[in-house]
């Protein structure tokens, strides 16, 4: 056979492999569809509970409520710089970090009164509940420790030393896994026994504070402030980088649908990376939000994305900060085509 026609037959064939393989899923078109105004006002983490319809967030000084139904806006509670705010499933109970006063807060979400308040760590920030061991774990900022709390009983039940800078931290199996915006690492530790163990040195990464676990891929995907995503193969240890935008306080991983969702405040836009593909995790769309917008939640039900904001005064004077605008502090609704 001539060397022309190998080539011919060659060319044929891989023509023939392209027409027969599906063409690439298009990218999710994710978009600004709405707004809710809430009351003036900071803000930190948010969440939804999907079983009740409500999205939570934390607050300068109370939780905001709203119905996802038919957006009622409310506050319950009285907490000082809230932090996270974290539902425990089947309980109606919903645990919130107060920073400035070094405690968490047990409210009843029927009623908003407070349960309990529960002395834990100096600046406690991120957390979260792990539904196996019904226990929340708080993240100690600047004291580098992490508080467990039984919310039934309203009681710190112990405690894992680790080091100062801790944020945002997420369970996988039995072993806890922290972001260390300080020393640009992830803190490990084990759950159980509450011994610390090796961190995960994220090269690359500057300042970590949003973290996420992808349970089906096993990796963890950290937002960093120098507009990176550093992924974590967990059986390797392996850390990726992706680009992402400026200005990221959280990673929302939407499992249903195969997505993480950074929001990244700075640049006002939203970095969605595809997790559910075979290969590597990768930026499949950037959608324009609005500067302030940081953080965030999903509803995982239909995929919708809430996330709080504000609008800003320019700085009076050069290297100030900017004014939150009264009357100005809204959700943006970001919906899934």
């Amino acid at each position: 056979m001539s060397t022309l026609m190998t080539r011919f037959l060659l060319l044929a064939a891989a023509a023939a492999i392209i027409a027969a393989a599906p063409p690439p899923a298009p990218a999710p078109a994710y978009k600004v569809t709405g707004s809710i105004a809430v009351p003036d006002g900071g803000w930190d983490y948010a969440k939804v509970d999907p079983v009740a319809g409500r999205l939570y967030v934390a607050r300068t000084d109370s939780v905001t409520v709203i119905d996802l139904k038919s957006r009622a806006v409310s506050s319950i509670g009285k907490i000082v710089r809230g932090h996270a705010v974290v539902p425990i499933a089947g309980t109606g109970l919903l645990l919130v970090s107060s920073g400035r006063d070094d405690s968490v807060r047990i409210l009843d979400t029927a009623t908003g009164a407070e349960k309990a308040k529960v002395a834990v760590g100096s600046d406690p920030d991120g957390a979260f509940y792990d539904g196996k061991s019904k226990r929340a774990f708080v993240m100690n900022a600047k004291a580098g420790s992490v508080s467990i709390v039984d919310p039934a009983a309203g009681t710190v039940v112990g405690t894992i030393t680790l080091k100062p800078g801790l944020e945002f931290a997420v369970g996988a199996g039995s072993t806890l896994y922290v972001n260390n915006e300080d020393s640009n690492e992830i803190e490990t530790a084990d759950m159980v026994t509450g011994k610390p163990g090796p961190a995960i040195a994220l090269t690359g990464c500057t300042g970590p504070t949003g973290l996420g676990y992808d349970k089906q891929r096993n990796r963890l995907i950290s937002a960093c402030a120098n507009g990176k995503a550093a992924v974590v193969d967990l059986a390797t240890r392996q850390v990726s980088l992706l680009a992402i935008g400026y200005g990221p306080d959280a990673v929302i991983i939407d499992r249903p649908r195969g997505v993480a969702l950074i929001p990244c405040g700075k640049d006002g836009t939203l970095s969605v990376i595809d997790i559910a593909g075979p290969g590597a995790a990768s930026v499949i769309a950037t959608v324009p939000t609005e500067a302030g917008a940081r953080t965030g939640a999903v509803d995982r039900r239909d995929g919708t994305l809430y996330l709080p904001t504000a609008r800003f005064a320019p700085p009076a004077t050069q290297g100030g900060k900017p004014t939150m605008i009264p009357g100005s502090a809204h959700i943006l609704v970001v919906s899934r085509g």
